[in-house]
């Protein structure tokens, strides 16, 4: 079933994530557009997280984010109906021709297509094993043992299935299981429709626990939902008896019986609620209240775990933390050379303070592109992801070197002496081309634009020529014996060797792009120039 998710998702996440986002117009359109996009993802919990993240920004509202979520849990059901069916014959072609295509394919949708096939034919497969398998299991004394004891304990019938359920991740998952054990009459129908509503509660558990750290605005759906589960399922548990004829008389069939149900109750939660939407959002906005947040410059803004699951989405998000580390990086960048002029301790300490905020953002950045690498990545997925990496490191390392220029900041304080007029016009010349790059570097890791890259590669060249034309002006100026030289001799090759370093790390950025476009055999940046 992850194989068919993640397949469609990485197929189409865009398209279902601008079909979802343009659903906001009324709360049917919602609901039917919940219903599509799940039975395509064949996970609710899915749909939940994309609708939880537009929430997060403001993209859509509750009261219609409620509505697809409606429609979801019905989505979910359409899938279970068509498994119900006897179309196993169907798993070898569908594994055959996915495992062909997902190896052969180099464009990523029919290579992601070919995936789903292949998850589909091994979802089948197991299926047909599971209702093999399930068939000795009416001798079982155990099992039956187990089973009998919940018969007359219904509550505790929902609270296992629940717990399955949640530890599954996977509502549909468990409600094939159950159509399979009372498919070979392993349970009775009253107890099966019961295990039913405990997958259907469970089925809201994983999208709670996976929004819990994001926000007020993205629990409000995801605990909206479990609150139209839980009271459908107060309202169901008691009337089961009530109900079983009704299910029985659209099919005998246990497997019908089963999979009846289950579309049943969802489509009368939709219907009873869908009316209820703006009223249960109100309720949720007075009770889950957007606290005002702390301005925490080193707390990521863009880092949503809801996103790990599409790793196109989670990268973007990386890439956007990462430029904002980068923005970080440059403002300290541009205050560096006030500091060293006015020998400003009040500033130096600010841009040693924004050093920590680097640090932080960069140690959430490489945990967060670490879990998204634990997913199967094409091979842009995972270029991309190591140039995520390599340039937040990149930008971490230039953060350590400016703290350094801050620390020879003080020094230069603490003694008393100053630049002379050449040779400070010289820093000052050397430290505008640093930060002119440091911006030009920035517009290639989000635009990978190989002409900019070039462009970065060749200033490069004039910065290492221009650092080497400025130490040897400096030591001209100790031959002529300039006190003034000669007293910030040390301090003065220091900084020039520091925008140096800097400056290598900032070219590192064009080294990725230009050898994915075959321009430049790929090398590791060093701060080593020759």
């Amino acid at each position: 079933m992850r194989m068919v998710r993640t397949g469609i998702e990485r197929a189409y996440d865009s398209d279902l994530r601008q079909i979802v986002a343009r659903s906001v117009s009324n709360r049917l359109r919602a609901l039917r557009v919940g219903i599509g996009v799940t039975a395509v993802l064949q996970s609710s919990t899915a749909t939940a997280l994309m609708v939880a993240s537009f929430c997060a920004h403001g993209l859509m509202a509750t009261a219609p984010a409620l509505a697809v979520m409606l429609g979801a849990d019905v989505g979910t059901t359409l899938v279970a109906q068509v498994l119900s069916f006897d179309v196993f014959f169907l798993s070898p072609g569908l594994i055959a021709v996915g495992f062909v295509v997902h190896s052969m394919a180099e464009r990523t949708r029919p290579r992601q297509l070919g995936r789903a096939a292949l998850g589909l034919g091994l979802m089948l497969l197991a299926l047909k094993l599971i209702v093999a398998t399930s068939e000795p299991l009416r001798e079982s004394e155990v099992l039956r043992e187990v089973l009998g004891s919940m018969v007359g304990e219904r509550t505790i019938a929902v609270l296992v299935a629940a717990l399955l359920t949640w530890l599954a991740h996977s509502s549909l998952a468990v409600v094939l299981l159950i159509m399979a054990f009372a498919h070979a009459g392993t349970v009775p129908m009253d107890l099966a429709f019961a295990l039913v509503l405990g997958a259907n509660l469970g089925g809201t558990l994983a999208p709670i626990l996976a929004t819990l750290a994001e926000g007020a605005v993205a629990r409000r759906v995801t605990f909206g939902n479990a609150a139209f589960k839980l009271i459908g399922v107060a309202a169901v548990l008691p009337a089961i008896d009530v109900v079983q004829p009704a299910i029985a008389w659209l099919g005998a069939d246990a497997t019908r019986q089963v999979v009846n149900f289950h579309t049943a109750f969802n489509l009368a939660i939709a219907v009873v609620f869908i009316g209820f939407t703006g009223l249960a959002a109100k309720l949720a906005e007075r009770l889950l209240p957007v606290k005002p947040a702390a301005d925490d410059p080193g707390r990521p803004k863009h880092l949503e775990r809801a996103s790990l699951t599409s790793p196109p989405v989670a990268l973007a998000a990386a890439a956007r933390e990462a430029l904002r580390v980068g923005d970080v990086v440059e403002s300290m960048l541009k205050d560096t050379i006030k500091a060293l002029k006015e020998d400003d301790g009040g500033l130096a300490h600010e841009i040693m303070v924004r050093d920590d905020t680097v640090d932080r953002l960069y140690e959430a950045i490489k945990l967060y592109v670490t879990e998204i690498s634990r997913h199967e990545l094409d091979s842009e997925e995972g270029r991309r992801a190591t140039q995520i990496l390599t340039f937040t490191t990149d930008l971490e390392h230039i953060g350590d070197i400016i703290e350094n220029l801050m620390e020879l900041a003080g020094k230069k304080s603490e003694q008393g002496v100053r630049f002379s007029e050449d040779g400070l016009a010289e820093l000052e010349a050397l430290h505008a081309k640093v930060a002119a790059n440091m911006k030009l570097a920035l517009v290639v890791f989000m635009s990978g634009d190989e002409r900019m890259a070039l462009r970065l590669l060749q200033e490069k060249r004039e910065v290492v020529e221009l650092e080497r034309a400025d130490a040897a002006r400096h030591l001209a100026r100790l031959r002529e014996g300039r006190r003034e030289s000669i007293e910030t001799s040390a301090l003065h090759m220091d900084v020039l060797r520091d925008l140096k370093r800097i400056h290598s790390h900032i070219v590192a950025v064009a080294y990725p792009v230009l050898a994915q476009a075959g321009l430049l055999e790929p090398k590791p940046p060093t701060d080593k120039e020759t």
